[in-house]
């Protein structure tokens, strides 16, 4: 098995956006609005963690504050974005015609293709912790769309569920990426399988996983590649995600 590379919580980048100032058209929440986010990849002028993993170019582990925090509405173009609702209310808008509210469990994925733009908005009364992954897109200047589903984590406890990719029941995304998540009631060691022409990237979003002789706490990750069955010993309570690239 490679391990490509091991990252954990405080060696990944880190940004705070204020609502005021030079990002005051960009990010919403006058005055006190807050984002902060924790970057595992991040590309260009964004630059802070890796520069990619596969077809992998953000991964970002965002904290919007209260009270209308966000990304006022802005373009995107040949690239894909999901986002993963861990806690509190997150209102999407996108020039598809969606409004939606997606809450702790939900997830959409969105393909700007020829051009589309989005705001991200939380407009509760409580913290919004949310994951973001963009990923290049199988197909330049694609339609734009956009699909959501929901994690149920007791229907899906104890074993690893495949929430987008080319699978049935997952979101499709129109690119060889897939991504799935395990959430454990009980300590275990159940197997991922995957192509050996592809990487892995597992982020612990809570708990404990030992992989491949390293054990991973919260907000740790590490990228594999090479091998067609992971073994990932996890303590109960554990939450993890997997996301599996072309290289």
């Amino acid at each position: 098995m490679n391990i490509r590379f091991v990252l954990r919580a405080g060696e990944r980048g880190f940004s705070r956006l204020v609502s005021t100032g030079v990002n005051a058209t960009y990010v919403a929440g006058h005055p006190d609005g807050v984002i902060t986010r924790h970057s595992s990849f991040n590309f260009h002028e964004y630059q802070s963690g890796i520069a990619g993993f596969g077809h992998i170019r953000v991964f970002g582990d965002e904290v919007f504050s209260p009270g209308g925090t966000g990304y006022n509405m802005h373009p995107h173009h040949n690239f894909i974005i999901a986002a993963f609702v861990l806690g509190g209310a997150l209102t999407h808008v996108n020039t598809i015609g969606k409004v939606d509210e997606l809450r702790a469990g939900d997830y959409y994925v969105f393909s700007a293709g020829s051009g589309g733009k989005h705001a991200e908005l939380n407009i509760g009364q409580e913290d919004l912790s949310v994951i973001y992954l963009w990923v290049l897109p199988g197909k330049l200047l694609a339609p734009p769309s956009y699909v959501r589903s929901h994690f149920d984590t007791k229907v899906g406890a104890d074993r690893i569920v495949c929430l987008v990719g080319d699978e049935a029941g997952a979101l499709p995304i129109g690119q060889t990426i897939k991504v799935s998540r395990l959430v454990t009631g009980r300590s275990g060691t159940p197997v991922y399988r995957s192509s050996p022409a592809h990487g892995v990237y597992v982020f612990v979003l809570e708990g404990e996983a030992g992989i491949a002789g390293t054990v991973l706490g919260r907000r740790d990750s590490m990228a594999l590649s090479g091998e067609e069955r992971i073994e990932i010993a996890a303590r109960s309570g554990t939450d993890l995600l997997l996301v599996e690239t072309a290289l």
